[in-house]
């Protein structure tokens, strides 16, 4: 296989059609001499040859073993490259709008960006119509799941409203339930309860009045931005008012106790919730940095101005606040590291999620701060890739997701250098294998340019 025609042939192919989106089920593609992170465990498998045929991977074996190929197939010379399995994004937002094209532009930011599933953490009727559209083709993006609109304050003023909101969302067709803050200790017993009855988990954040460890007893399916954990190491917290607390804790951070993190992680421990940090919310607006050190990155001209000056303002109010400091912002930034290194390290089921498009995360590109700001916190590469692959598809229950071998879905990515050895490399795309769809960064390059806003 090793020999020259064979690589001009893969020359010749790549530029008739590299330039190009890839999209034919009975098209065989093949990557070859491109070196294999399966995932399974944390190894690479260099210098293979993975065949793709009907959005599934039919074989994985060593490039220099001797195969016939048919000419109608697609070569892609993956020669000093690096095939990942495609990575989740488990706190996603997608306008919750009726007008359809502009959810379609956030999806490509996400897939273009080598995210293959994602968790709409914001429903809207028509994300149902999107996802059945995303699933028969019609659209082309990440694979969508999405929670129904928002349980909180406003939308649930009793339990019995509650409970009938569970009911509609289920019949509606519905993932999830996505819980906000607002709910109290008679609306939420309702909800979660009725949610046991019917059959559809509930994730996202912990209202201040029910507070972590009733949200754990009543077996949230994912407790989302480590809500409720701040509080929960903080002594005295539960003598505060919620305005005394912060977003997240944000003003009650420098009163926290590491000793108390213990208990937090034992009574998680056992329950299958899942945590989704979604640090780089945190990071970016909850910490001392100005605002300026994110508005001139290159991803924000994916975003409308407005979008933007509404992140610039509140950051600016963050800071402005009277009950802002730089320590206590430090001291947040630290000890939700500690919490996520102690998830990790005991055990608790990480999702990756980034919470975008909100302050100074655009779609896509914020899961790959995300990952980087796992690493700060104390993970592997390995195990934060695992966070995007092999943890969701457990979540998710699909044993043929988050891993590269035989048999399994064929959504990849193929990057230009090793993420196992710089978490980095996530952004270092050279294609997106979606299904049957093959993305080339010529195609991205040119997708991206349709999106930018500049």
């Amino acid at each position: 296989m090793r020999i020259f025609f064979f690589f001009l042939f893969v020359s010749l192919v790549n530029t008739v059609v590299g330039q190009e989106l890839v999209s034919n089920r009975a098209r065989e593609i093949v990557f070859v001499g491109v070196n294999v992170i399966p995932m399974d465990r944390e190894r690479v498998l260099t210098n293979q040859t993975v065949t793709i045929s009907d959005g599934r991977i039919t074989g994985i074996y060593p490039s220099k073993q001797s195969i016939k190929r048919g000419s109608e197939s697609l070569y892609i010379d993956g020669t000093g490259k690096y095939l990942v399995p495609g990575w989740a994004e488990m706190h996603a937002h997608i306008p919750p709008i009726d007008d359809m094209e502009p959810m379609k532009d956030v999806l490509m930011l996400y897939l273009v960006n080598g995210i293959t599933t994602i968790r709409g953490m914001l429903g809207h009727p028509r994300h149902l119509e999107l996802r059945s559209q995303v699933n028969d083709g019609t659209v082309l993006g990440p694979h969508v799941y999405t929670t129904g609109p928002s349980f909180n304050g406003q939308t649930v003023k009793t339990p019995e409203r509650g409970a009938e909101m569970v009911r509609e969302q289920k019949a509606a067709g519905y993932d999830f339930l996505k819980l906000h803050p607002g709910l109290t200790n008679q609306t939420f017993p309702a909800i979660a309860r009725t949610a046991k009855e019917v059959g559809i988990p509930f994730v996202g954040h912990v209202s201040f009045n029910v507070g972590v460890w009733r949200a754990i007893d009543a077996r949230y399916s994912s407790i989302d931005h480590l809500d409720g954990f701040i509080e929960a190491i903080t002594p005295g917290s539960d003598t505060l008012a919620e305005p005394e607390t912060g977003l997240f804790g944000a003003w009650i951070a420098d009163r926290t106790d590491e000793a108390r993190i213990p208990k937090l992680i034992a009574a998680l421990r056992g329950t299958n919730i899942r945590v989704v940090p979604t640090q780089a919310l945190a990071e970016r607006w909850l910490s001392a940095q100005p605002a300026e050190a994110y508005t001139n990155a290159p991803e924000m001209r994916y975003m409308k101005p407005q979008e933007i000056t509404n992140w610039v303002n509140a950051k600016t109010n963050y800071l402005n606040s009277p009950n802002f400091t730089k320590a206590k912002a430090d001291r947040l930034i630290q000890v939700r590291r500690k919490l996520i290194y102690e998830c990790q390290k005991n055990g608790i089921p990480l999702l990756l999620g980034s919470d975008a498009p909100q302050v100074f995360n655009v779609p896509g590109f914020s899961i790959h701060h995300e990952m980087q700001y796992m690493v700060d916190a104390g993970l592997t590469p390995y195990q934060t890739l695992r966070a995007g692959t092999v943890n969701v598809a457990d979540y998710l229950n699909k044993p043929d997701w988050g891993t590269i071998k035989v048999g399994n879905v064929s959504d990849l990515v193929l990057l230009r250098a090793n993420p196992l050895i710089n978490i980095g490399n996530t952004r270092q795309i050279e294609g997106v294998m979606m299904g049957t769809n093959w993305l080339p960064k010529s195609y991205i390059d040119q997708t991206l340019s349709r999106l930018s806003r500049q």
